[in-house]
């Protein structure tokens, strides 16, 4: 193997090799990802294999010199900071698809095809690097207060306007939109009203269920149950800044989506309620169990039966926010009960 050749891949082997502990270590202790973790070390694994496998392997690191490489030098203000994990694993992933590439030409001087098996684990670190990224584009937004999901169906008393406009001047601090049963182009115009009465007491605004919606009203974020599209591809939608929120009944429902990068949590729920069947009550056993998890979940909502007579309990189980929808649609004066 000729000297540039070697040098060229073992340095570009190193750079590799760091970067896949990096992009593991954030799966392991950030995310707790288990099957992301076992990518990732079986890439590690498999490029070790590689490398072994070209000629003069063994007498590679012999034309290593790092006293005398003039690139060691060189560095340019960004790498001396990074903004937060997340992007620590962005340059993890752009380094080690880099190092993998500059190898994959190299090998291919080395003997004929020998850049086949770098471009493969090439394309399997795009992968791999596409799910942490996702997993990371959570950004654990502050919640707290009243989250108010609004049906006009349930809306008794008042226009589910005045309802809405009623609960964010008492300071809710969210609306949800949930109706399930509206033509689109309807629920279109009542997600941008919705969000207007939001933007007017400074109330995020998410949209239930759908993705294109939030997105086509310039919401706050969309909310997702179980059976909804995955967090992964509503991102794809509503993009980085949008939040994304996600039903969840159990620790493996919310532990998936941490996994997931979702932004929160519906916890729930927490008593029974009229307003959506559910076969089991987590109760507030629940939301403790959540709010103690290691590691942290996703900020969460506790849903499910909440009104003013039970909601001590939640706020005593450790709740910072709540989810209502009867209690306040359904009541004579909505603000009082969000008040």
């Amino acid at each position: 193997m000729e000297q540039t050749s070697a040098r060229i891949i073992d340095a570009n082997a190193n750079r590799a090799r760091e970067a896949i502990r990096v992009m593991e270590d954030i799966a392991r202790f950030g995310l707790d990802h288990r099957a992301l973790c076992a990518g990732l070390k079986q890439l590690r694994h498999d490029l070790a294999e590689a490398l072994d496998a070209l000629p003069g392997a063994r007498s590679m690191v012999l034309h290593r010199d790092t006293p005398g490489d003039v690139g060691t030098a060189l560095t340019t203000p960004r790498e001396g900071a990074r903004e937060d994990v997340r992007s620590v694993a962005v340059a993890a992933g752009k380094r080690l698809t880099e190092a993998l590439r500059s190898i994959e030409e190299a090998a291919k001087t080395v003997t004929g095809g020998g850049g086949i098996a770098f471009e493969a684990l090439r394309y399997r670190a795009y992968a791999l690097e596409q799910v942490l990224l996702a997993a990371l584009m959570g950004r654990a937004v502050a919640v707290a207060g009243v989250c108010v999901l609004v049906t006009e169906s349930l809306c008794e008393h008042h226009p589910w306007e005045h309802v809405a406009r009623a609960a964010v001047a008492a300071g809710a601090t969210m609306l949800q939109l949930r109706e399930k049963d509206l033509p689109d182009r309807e629920l279109l115009a009542r997600a941008r009203k919705l969000v207007e009465i939001g933007r007017e007491g400074r109330a995020r605004v998410v949209v239930n269920d759908r993705p294109d919606i939030a997105a086509c009203a310039r919401a706050d974020g969309v909310h997702l149950g179980q059976d909804d599209l995955p967090v992964t591809e509503a991102r794809k939608i509503v993009g980085a800044e949008m939040m994304v929120g996600v039903s969840t009944a159990c620790i493996e429902d919310a532990e998936r989506a941490l996994r997931d990068g979702a932004d929160y949590c519906g916890v729930g729920p927490m008593f029974p309620t009229t307003t959506k069947h559910k076969p089991v009550i987590r109760g507030p056993e629940y939301l403790r169990a959540y709010l103690a998890h290691d590691p942290a979940l996703p900020p969460g909502i506790a849903i499910g039966g909440i009104n003013a007579e039970n909601v001590q309990i939640l706020s005593e189980a450790g709740a910072r926010a709540v989810a209502v929808s009867s209690a306040v649609c359904s009541a004579r004066d909505p603000g009082a009960v969000c008040a």
